[in-house]
């Protein structure tokens, strides 16, 4: 089992990677601070001085403003395969009082910035409701469904994804070859040298030299406690 589209595209979308604005009547994109709520609607974080603000300011007659937002993956290791890239269409409203304090809140529980502390002040929030998403990879481009994406959740080890691959690289390379080398069976070559290069709640990417393969886990993991809990075994063939 893998992530699917909608899964990968949540994730992409989360607020873990840079991103930038394409606005409706304005030239070029800008950089632009994001996380995404429980919906998947991307909340812009942006200094009310900035050009941003400026672009995201209503034309008269309106209340929102269209943007798409462009997000590309940043692998954690140089080995490792980029997830693509997302782009998330909609309409951006500058939130204020009761709902610029939950916003607030939620962007928070993702990244927990001081800049929050200066919202209706120095900062402004922006919800974005989501029209369109597209997703590419290997330049393979999908449609995906806005009610899917908002269903999908992100997967639960990105933000930690680097750790988790420079630890099992730092502390476990002997155990975690054995395993690979087990899973693959007759299809493993005497020169392996299987290195985890993607991680994420189905399973993880090994490559050796050349080749690469996915091997799955039992289940979804939830978070990175339960990886431990179920890595445990799997690294230790005595405990299984």
């Amino acid at each position: 089992m893998q992530p699917s589209p909608a899964e990968i595209a949540r994730t992409l979308a989360a607020g873990h990677l840079p991103a930038v604005a394409h606005i409706a009547c304005h030239p070029g994109p800008l950089p632009v601070r994001h996380v995404t709520d429980a919906q998947g609607r991307p909340l812009l974080l942006v200094p009310v001085e900035a050009a941003l603000s400026t672009a995201l300011r209503p034309q008269a007659g309106n209340d929102d403003t269209a943007l798409v937002l462009d997000i590309r993956d940043v692998p954690p290791m140089s080995s490792s395969p980029s997830l693509g890239r997302v782009w998330v269409s909609g309409w951006a409203t500058r939130l204020t009082g009761d709902q610029a304090r939950a916003a607030a809140l939620d962007y928070a529980d993702t990244d927990a910035c001081g800049d929050l502390l200066d919202v209706g002040d120095s900062q402004a929030l922006y919800r974005m409701d989501v029209a369109e998403v597209r997703f590419e990879r290997t330049e393979n481009l999908v449609e995906i469904d806005p009610d899917d994406y908002a269903e999908a959740t992100p997967d639960p080890l990105r933000a930690v994804e680097f750790d988790l691959i420079a630890d099992l690289a730092d502390h476990h390379v002997a155990q975690m070859s054995d395993y690979v080398r087990r899973q693959l069976g007759p299809a493993a070559r005497p020169d392996d040298d299987p290195r985890v290069v993607r991680l994420d709640r189905y399973g993880f990417v090994v490559r050796m030299g050349a080749r690469s393969a996915r091997l799955a886990f039992p289940r979804p993991v939830r978070d990175r406690h339960d990886l431990a809990h179920l890595l445990h075994p799997i690294l230790c063939r005595r405990c299984a």
